[in-house]
Formats: structure tokens, C-alpha cells, sequence
């Protein structure tokens, strides 16, 4: 006969289950597929590589790209793509169902108001100018 902790105490009293214990031992972040890490590696060097003065933030959420302000942020909560929140108006840009969307009315992590999906490096050749723009924007 065994015996596994179901649930421990933490200092501020408030019980926290293994569960919970073994996620944060293991990362918050979710498992992803080596193309997706690949195309997360490849934007981060892209945003980084618009100018000398972009710094990059990590968040518990997403990680943000900055200058003065943010102007990009990548959520760390999708497995199967890369979703990127741009600070662009949604009005001046033509949206493309299941790559751009106006997320002005939905709730989102990150700043901004254009939500880009990649999946390919196809979409990040395609986001380039998207992401360019939200840097000289900032």
C-alpha cells in the first residue's frame, strides 16, 4: 500500500493541488510540435530584428515586444500555431479569414487589436509587413 498527497498547504494557507504542483514543476507552458517551435523561434528573430531598440518581455500569458510600447505579443497558450496580437487599427488593414482578425471586442492576452495566426512560414512571410508596420507604429 501507497500513499500519494492529493493536496499541500502553501505559506499563504491556500491549498494548491499536486496536479497543479507537477504543471508548474514541469512549465506553465503547453507541449508543442517542432514546427511550431521552429516558426516561434524564426518570428522571435524577425521582431527582434526590426530595430536595436526592440526588447522583448516575457508575461505569464504571452511574451511582448517592445520599443517605447508594446507593438506585438505572442501567446504562449496555442500548441498547433503561432497567434500573434498586433497594436494596429483592424480598419486599416484588409482582414483574411483564419490568418487576421479584429479582436477589439473579444477578450484576448497581449495588447492590440489585430490577432495574426501562423501556422506556416508562408504566414510569417505574409505577416512580415503587418509587423513592421506595428513596430514603426510604437
Amino acid at each position: 500500500m501507497t500513499l500519494e498527497p492529493v493536496a499541500s498547504v502553501v505559506a499563504d494557507g491556500a491549498v494548491r493541488s499536486d496536479r497543479r504542483q507537477r504543471r508548474t514543476a514541469q512549465g506553465d507552458r503547453p507541449a508543442e510540435s517542432a514546427g511550431v517551435s521552429d516558426l516561434r523561434a524564426a518570428l522571435e528573430e524577425l521582431l527582434l530584428g526590426l530595430g536595436d531598440d526592440v526588447s522583448r518581455i516575457d508575461r505569464k500569458q504571452y511574451r511582448a515586444y517592445r520599443t517605447l510600447r508594446n507593438f506585438a505579443c505572442v501567446s504562449h497558450g496555442h500548441q498547433q500555431e503561432v497567434v500573434v496580437t498586433l497594436r494596429l487599427s483592424p480598419k486599416e488593414v484588409d482582414l483574411v479569414p483564419g490568418f487576421t482578425r479584429d479582436v477589439r471586442e473579444i477578450g484576448h492576452h497581449g495588447t492590440g487589436d489585430l490577432e495574426v495566426r501562423l501556422r506556416t512560414d508562408r504566414d510569417l512571410r505574409r505577416a512580415e509587413p503587418l509587423l513592421r508596420l506595428a513596430y514603426e507604429a510604437a
